[in-house]
């Protein structure tokens, strides 16, 4: 019998869309505002792929979760690969405490391994209860479902963690260490990335699946190549025509400060020539721009060091709504030399199958890396 641990942070990802940089402690607040559970029906999404793709006897696998939205509530209704337990059901709204408790209780159930649906946040709550337990080394699943993932314990996207799920069920896998980051929300919230190694995780060791943990690329100095790309990007695309979307890190926000801009680092802005018409927008806030605007438009986004995600991390207000408003043909990448050495190719996952595969049909996307210099990287979609 193999027992496999289920659970989900329903308030994950909530602040997403809302450009809220992240959900802890922002739960009712994004629901306030229109946000839609997004970690539930991401955890649901693998479930059903994993029921598509998953070959062999299924009659020794058996779930164990919590009742709820904590668990039972996005198991498909005609999931049945399996048998299902329930052994915790929350105390309504959810906490860390929610998550530490559900946790002892899967732990006690003596599963063999966790898929969770959840952020950084969770991920920490989760790992930092495994070590309370005394089961620091159980395999864990991220289902990548936050604002922000750092980890490498995440799948790349939510039919990856299904991929890894049935391939180490299989046996096809081994398990091995990686990074847990600690992100400090409130100084995220106010446009500075602070992170530290927070602990260990084990995960099935996947490098086609598992996304691996963010990099802060490092170097002497590269002023002189974000000048060169200020000066590429101000020549090419600066005039009172075209509304360039930049997209969030501290690359971009560089090369605007070069061009008179006071872009976030971790926010979505708007500029018409020289003019600055947007400022850490939401996703209807950058809608409301775009049916606005009857000209040429350009996306600038920056690749995450490591991971390579040019969408899908940390820039949710980016939604499948606006990238189609956008068209693909107008996204630009931008990286430096120092950020090359990090990304082999440019991963998408916009959280809607049809625009994923639209960019997978593009196969390559140009990415400008200096003065008139540009590279073609190949496109990532699981």
């Amino acid at each position: 019998m193999v027992r496999i641990g289920l659970l989900a942070n329903p308030d994950a990802g909530l602040g997403g869309r809302l450009g809220l940089k992240g959900s802890d402690g922002q739960a009712e607040l994004a629901r306030s505002k229109g946000a839609e559970d997004r970690s539930g029906p991401r955890l649901e999404s693998t479930l059903r792929h994993f029921s598509s793709i998953h070959r062999g006897e299924t009659s020794h696998l058996e779930w164990i979760t919590s009742t709820g939205r904590m668990g039972t509530e996005w198991i498909p209704s005609d999931f049945q690969i399996g048998t299902v337990s329930e052994v915790h059901e929350s105390s309504g709204g959810t906490s860390a405490t929610d998550t530490a408790d559900a946790v002892q209780r899967l732990i006690a159930s003596e599963i063999d391994l966790l898929v969770y649906s959840g952020g950084d946040g969770t991920t920490r709550d989760i790992v930092a209860s495994l070590a309370e337990s005394e089961a620091p080394e159980l395999p864990v699943i991220g289902v990548p479902s936050g604002v922000k993932m750092h980890s490498g314990c995440f799948a790349s996207s939510p039919k990856a963690a299904a991929e890894v799920l049935s391939a180490w069920i299989h046996g096809d896998l081994l398990v091995s260490s990686t990074e847990v980051l600690d992100l400090d929300e409130d100084l995220y919230r106010k446009g500075k990335w602070v992170v530290r190694l927070y602990a260990e995780a084990f995960s099935p060791n996947s490098p086609r699946w598992m996304q691996g943990s963010k990099e802060l690329i490092q170097t002497e100095s590269e002023e002189d190549v974000i000048i060169g790309l200020a000066d590429h990007i101000g020549d090419l695309f600066l005039d009172e025509e075209r509304l360039i979307v930049w997209g969030s890190g501290g690359t971009l926000r560089e090369i605007g400060g070069n061009l008179g801009f006071d872009l976030t680092t971790l926010g979505i802005d708007a500029t018409i020539g020289t003019e600055q018409v947007g400022t850490d927008l939401d996703e209807s806030g950058i809608i409301h721009i775009l049916d606005s605007h009857s000209g040429p438009i350009t996306l600038l986004l920056s690749p995450m060091g490591g991971q390579g995600f040019l969408i899908g991390r940390g820039n949710l207000q980016l939604s499948p709504d606006v990238l189609r408003s956008i068209g693909s043909e107008n996204i630009l990448g931008v990286v430096t030399p120092a950020k090359l050495l990090t990304v082999r190719a440019l991963r998408i996952e916009t959280g809607d199958e049809e625009l994923d595969q639209e960019f997978a049909k593009m196969r390559y996307m140009k990415v400008l890396q200096g003065y008139r210099t540009t590279r073609i990287l190949p496109v990532s979609v699981d």
